[in-house]
């Protein structure tokens, strides 16, 4: 009997540590686990990354700097500076030409006039577009003239003034025209008396770009009658 119940407990102890083991091992595949994942992960070097995103930094750099701009050559040996005066049928230029008349004779410089022939809604039509562009042209050479007229009204007998048709958007064209022309050194513009502005060419090119334009801007108010312009001109 005592033989028996020796065996039988033997045999007990044994089943309990077989059963054990397995949770043993568990604890122990747990406990390896919960430490991997505390553990702080290493970081890689970032020194690739960090030279790939120099030459980045080095295009981005050479982008943004500004294209150097031509000297204007309006002093030098032969050269005259040119007063710039955009014409056309309002009121307001009146103004401006009495202004660059009158500084262009006080500095011994030059007058040059330009009328920009602007684009129609009827470019897609061969025959009509040649015909408006005619039409174009004899209306600028008709400005000339009364700004011929003008000019001799207002004493500049001996002023002759460079007279240039352009065709395109006036802004463009006239931006263009002087990174062409290094012998002009002022734009000279008449601002409207109108209450809703002075105008859409001042509001694009003295009011938006005048920080970033080629050469100075000069707004003369059309409300100044030109005896009152030439008196400070």
């Amino acid at each position: 009997m005592l033989g028996e119940r020796l065996s039988g407990s033997m045999r007990a102890m044994a089943e309990t540590t077989q059963k054990a083991k397995p949770a043993a091992k568990r604890q122990t595949s747990q406990t390896t686990k919960s430490a991997t994942a505390n553990k702080p992960a290493t970081k890689k070097p970032a020194t690739k990354k960090a030279a790939a995103k120099k030459p980045a930094a080095s295009k981005s750099a050479a982008t943004s700097t500004p294209r150097p701009r031509k000297k204007r050559e309006v002093f030098h040996e032969g050269h005259k500076r040119k007063l710039l005066v955009v014409v056309d049928e309002t009121p307001e230029c009146e103004s401006a030409l009495a202004y660059a008349a009158s500084r262009a004779q006080r500095t011994d410089g030059k007058l040059a006039l330009v009328f920009v022939i602007e684009p129609g809604d009827f470019q897609h039509w061969l025959g009509v577009e040649e015909i408006a562009r005619e039409e174009g042209h004899n209306k600028a050479r008709a400005v000339f003239r009364l700004f011929g007229r003008k000019l001799k009204n207002m004493g500049f007998e001996e002023i002759v003034p460079e007279e240039i048709i352009r065709e395109g958007h006036k802004a463009e064209e006239i931006t263009q025209l002087i990174e062409e022309d290094h012998d002009i050194g002022v734009l000279v513009l008449g601002a409207s008396r109108d209450p809703s502005g002075p105008g859409p060419l001042v509001t694009s090119l003295a009011g938006g770009r005048s920080g970033t334009f080629q050469i100075p801007i000069t707004v003369v108010p059309g409300c100044l009658a030109t005896e009152e312009i030439l008196a400070m001109a």
